[in-house]
């Protein structure tokens, strides 16, 4: 057994995942207004308390929710390079495949994930916290991307991956707040070659 000096508790953390999945829920049903840390333990079927024990403010809830939305995405970029591995096809329509994937999952399995992550967006323009989550979030999604590029052989400009991830952002947006039955796979797989061919024929 380990003692237990009276200073911070050590922390759970798929405890900590599960408050994040809710604020994440929270976020996309009711804007950050409803975000609160009670309405987080609710969410997640957490007693009253929890949620300030892992996060002493409502802004690092929110924080924890953008870092929580990077993991998640991170692991399904991964999962999708593992599904569409094929050697035959060019790089050009290996990359159009797996940004295809990629939005199709994120604007319909998991649209609550990125109707969120626009809300927290727009928060950033007024919590300072958040808005430098947000900056290490597309920060880190150039270094992840960049290397899951490599990793595929896939010969990427590192230089035109800010201005995939833009683009990508600004589909997906358009995406996730359009009626979920104009989204379709045809549509986004055009949208995904306009975003491949953009980034690297400028």
């Amino acid at each position: 057994m380990v003692a237990y000096d009276g200073g911070v508790p050590p922390l759970n953390s798929r405890r900590r995942a599960d408050l994040a999945d809710a604020a994440l829920a929270l976020l996309a049903e009711a804007g950050v207004h409803g975000v609160t840390h009670r309405a987080v333990e609710k969410r997640a079927g957490l007693p009253a308390g929890t949620a300030s024990n892992y996060f002493r403010s409502r802004e690092a809830l929110l924080v924890a929710a953008a870092e929580r939305l990077g993991d998640l995405h991170y692991a399904d970029m991964e999962a999708a390079a593992i599904e569409h591995r094929p050697a035959a096809r060019s790089k050009r329509q290996q990359a159009t495949d797996l940004i295809a994937h990629s939005l199709l999952d994120a604007a319909t399995i998991h649209r609550v994930r990125y109707i969120a992550i626009f809300e927290l967006r727009m928060e950033s323009l007024r919590r300072p916290a958040v808005a430098v989550a947000m900056t290490t979030l597309f920060e880190r999604s150039v270094a992840v991307t960049t290397s899951h590029h490599a990793s595929l052989g896939l010969d990427i400009p590192k230089r035109a991956v800010p201005m995939m991830l833009t683009l990508y952002g600004g589909a997906l947006f358009t995406l996730v707040t359009s009626p979920p039955e104009h989204v379709s796979a045809d549509l986004v797989c055009d949208i995904a070659a306009g975003i491949v061919d953009a980034a690297l024929d400028r």
